[in-house]
């Protein structure tokens, strides 16, 4: 009998779920370890505070002298509350969080002690960077490395620890984190936006990129996960039979939530609150075991910090629930795969959602301005969107069970398609004023009636407009927000300068008025990038044939995706919007590459080794079986024996032409990791990975799922999808 199996399944269904005490109001306990501007009222002079918060506003550095107050500060509040020890909080190029934790402890002489943490404690400090990826920025014996406090981003309490939320950089000032660049796209995008929207509001001095993000994830039990080699060391299965009932019947989508499940989600939402996480949403997904978590939006920057710690959280909380929280995009064939939908739009600081319609004519214009201009540059840009999204796991989720495929489309409706329609016929130069009318009252005046009764959604579309936002649904679950925001932020940014540009030529050359130059403008915006919008079904031959067609690109694989990162426009583009310089972005190209072939390099040890020491073991021993079942037949039938034995021989020599499959495409996947391994180029690397090791995963996990199949299942070693899936 398959004993770790067994036990594992027994342990599972002996769980009971932990009873979780909800507060009376969660509203009480919101942001209670959080250093909000409520504590910071209460803990920092009002200087200190005032510095603060206009930093926040602006951006606007700390005095160095204040940053001493502010830190006496934040340290009596975290102490008041149990805290120890304080970290730098930060998010390194690993697509995770880091941080090293010091006491507030410090001795002084004769055996005495005080609580320490000065300003220059808060602002900066110097972590080992040697071990970080740094993409050949650093040679690795230079390990220092600088993290600088974001303030933007308020400082939270998690356990006894003070984290202060910051931005990771080399010795030489390039960044070496996630954060540093989104900073920079969310300053071009701010400055951008903000001079196009005085076209409709003089009065707007500052545009933030919001940000509200849908975790998609699976909750499994730690034994049954701890059974599976393969997905404790890679977040997936790399074989496994399908169950016999899967998702077809759509009963557990919205269905009732399971109640270790609704366990565990109660937990998770009590730290969340506490935490300032504005979590609103939970439900069901579709797939057996899978499950969402949703927050009211947020400006972007807080938006990603929220969603990269609540990704560790949740594992954290996952722990005590005895839960595995799987966030790999594709943990099991044949089922939904898990994203992580961005819903991202641009806010004005006199409230204004920008691509929201509003009650005006005048309104709708600025609207149209914004949406206009987000789909041109998701279209000149589509190449550098699908690089930004690119992994090895979210290669497996792409294009498979209702997530987008690897082409970037952009979905408007059918409604909105219209009113685009109409504007491509407004006449070139000066509007008529029979066709500024026209325009105002039964096309632009109209919109927020059209999109009330727009309902539609297209689930396969990568990019799609949902009514005040546009919704990038190719991000995937394991992803760090952080690249895709950078990525949109930058395009945006970039297209609303070059849109600004043209209408003030108009408008100074042509001697538009500014209406009319705006809508001569955007004309062209939708004639040039008409062929990005797609309102149909994103799946198939049909759509890929189509995109073709439209010279539209299809970089179905990571290391294809990416020559986009690198390209001269790509440079040229962050260079210009000093987002990234050339050094940094040639260093995120090499770190990816690397890490995708590093990746595809452990699947493929972690299978040969679970085909060879756990399958065909198994397989050998049930045809031992078998055999002497046959010996016995033969023994008491003779010759007439293989009347007997035909359906057990016909498994024997099933069993061994899968076994020998299996060996030989391992061997044959071993060699030509060794080729592979030889290759010094790093792109090289991992398009031999990509071309050359992972086919013979499919090859050998097909043979693996037969022997599952035919295989005694008390004898089986790995738990089964079945049980994985359906076992609550």
């Amino acid at each position: 009998m398959s004993t770790l199996r067994f036990q594992a399944l027994k342990e599972t269904l002996n769980r009971k779920p932990l009873k979780i005490t909800e507060p009376a109001r969660r509203s009480e306990i919101f942001s209670s370890n959080v250093f909000n501007e409520t504590v910071m009222r209460q803990f920092l002079t009002k200087e200190a505070f005032e510095n603060v918060t206009e930093a926040m506003r602006t951006g606007k550095k700390i005095d160095r002298n204040v940053a001493d107050h502010i830190s006496t500060g934040m340290k009596e509040w975290a102490i008041s509350k149990g805290v120890t020890h304080y970290t730098h909080w930060f998010q390194p190029l690993t697509g995770t969080t880091a941080e090293k934790h010091d006491s507030f402890f410090e001795p002084l002489s004769e055996g005495l002690a005080i609580e320490k943490f000065g300003g220059s404690q808060l602002v900066q400090q110097e972590p080992d960077a040697s071990s970080f990826p740094s993409g050949g920025i650093r040679n690795t014996f230079e390990a220092r490395g600088y993290t600088a406090w974001d303030p933007t981003s308020p400082a939270f309490i998690w356990g006894t620890t003070l984290c202060i939320p910051t931005i990771f950089v080399s010795y030489t000032g390039e960044a070496l984190d996630n954060k540093t660049p989104l900073l920079r796209a969310l300053q071009a995008v701010d400055n951008a936006a903000t001079n196009v929207a005085k076209y409709f509001d003089k009065n707007v001095k500052k545009v933030n990129a919001t940000l509200g993000w849908e975790q998609e994830y699976f909750l499994i039990d730690s034994a049954l996960v701890a059974s599976r080699p393969d997905i404790t060391l890679t977040g997936r299965t790399l074989l496994g039979h399908s169950p016999a009932k899967g998702q077809q019947l759509d009963d557990h989508y919205f269905g009732s939530i399971p109640s270790r499940a609704i366990s565990f989600m109660m937990d998770l939402e009590i730290e969340c609150m506490k935490l300032g996480i504005p979590v609103k949403t939970r439900h069901n997904e579709v797939a057996p075991n899978q499950f969402e978590l949703a927050p009211i939006f947020e400006e972007a920057n807080l938006a990603v910090d929220h969603n990269s710690l609540i990704m560790d959280v949740m594992k954290k909380v996952g722990e005590r629930h005895n839960l595995a929280v799987l966030m790999h995009e594709k943990p099991f064939a044949g089922i939904n795969g898990s994203g992580k939908h961005n819903n991202w739009s641009l806010a004005t600081d006199t409230g204004t959602n920008l691509l929201s319609p509003g009650s005006t004519p005048m309104k709708n214009l600025q609207f149209l301005t914004f949406f206009i201009n987000t789909i041109k540059a998701v279209y000149d840009n589509e190449e550098l969107l699908r690089a930004c999204i690119a992994s090895a796991s979210n290669d497996h989720r792409l294009g498979a069970n209702e997530a987008p495929p690897a082409i970037i489309s952009v979905f408007i409706g059918s409604q909105l398609t219209k009113v685009l329609d109409e504007l491509e016929k407004v006449t070139d130069g000066k509007l008529s004023p029979q066709e500024k009318t026209d325009l105002k009252l039964n096309v632009v005046g109209k919109i927020p009636e059209i999109l009330r009764d727009n309902t539609d959604r297209n689930r396969t579309s990568s990019f799609a407009f949902t009514g005040n936002k546009f919704e990038f649904r190719a991000v995937g679950s394991l992803a760090n927000c952080a690249n895709a925001m950078t990525v949109l932020n930058s395009i945006v940014a970039k297209q609303l300068k070059d849109f600004k540009v043209e209408v003030d030529k108009l408008i100074k050359d042509k001697k538009m008025k500014k209406d009319d130059a705006i809508f001569n403008v955007l004309r062209e915006y939708i004639k040039k990038s008409k062929k990005i919008r797609f309102e149909g079904d994103g799946y198939g031959e049909a759509w890929e044939k189509e995109a073709k067609k439209r010279g539209l690109s299809n970089n179905r694989t990571t290391p294809q995706a990416l020559k986009a990162q690198v390209s001269k426009k790509t440079i040229s583009l962050y260079k210009e919007l000093e987002v990234m310089n050339k050094t940094e972005v040639e260093a995120r190209h090499e770190i990816e590459l690397e890490e995708y072939a590093m990746r595809i390099q452990i699947e493929g040890r972690i299978l040969g080794d679970i085909a060879r020491n756990h399958v065909i073991p198994t397989a050998i021993r049930y045809q031992n079986i078998l055999i002497k079942n046959v010996t016995g037949l033969k023994a008491i039938y003779g010759e007439e024996y293989t009347r007997h034995a035909k359906e057990q021989l016909e498994i024997i020599e099933s069993i061994s032409a899968h076994i020998a499959s299996i060996n030989s495409n391992v061997n044959a996947m071993i060699e030509a990791r060794k080729i592979a391994n030889k290759i010094e180029d790093v792109e090289k690397k991992a398009f031999a990975y990509c071309d050359d090791i992972k086919p013979y995963f499919e090859e050998i996990r097909y043979h693996c799922d037969k022997l599952e199949l035919l295989v005694d299942d008390e004898l089986w070693p790995l738990t089964k999808y079945r049980e994985m899936l359906f076992t609550k």
